[in-house]
């Protein structure tokens, strides 16, 4: 299980996230920093609330298959 508090660092992995425009925890937008191709940093926005995080790429979403808990 995924989980974090409000403020909490939060690393995403993946495949070609070069190109990301967008993070959202649950449609709470969050600030992000795209560290490589396979790996984004990001902090638990305030508001959040649980659900799928999902990241925007031009023309896509990509959005997690396990929910994320927010504490």
């Amino acid at each position: 299980m995924l989980f974090g508090k409000p403020a909490a660092a939060v690393t995403i992995l993946g495949a070609d996230l070069t190109g990301a425009t967008s993070v959202t925890f649950n449609g709470a937008a969050a600030a992000f920093k795209v560290v490589s191709a396979t790996e984004i940093t990001t902090t638990v926005p305030a508001g959040a609330t649980s659900g799928t995080v999902q990241v925007g790429l031009s023309g896509e979403t990509l959005s997690s298959l396990v929910p994320f808990h927010v504490l």
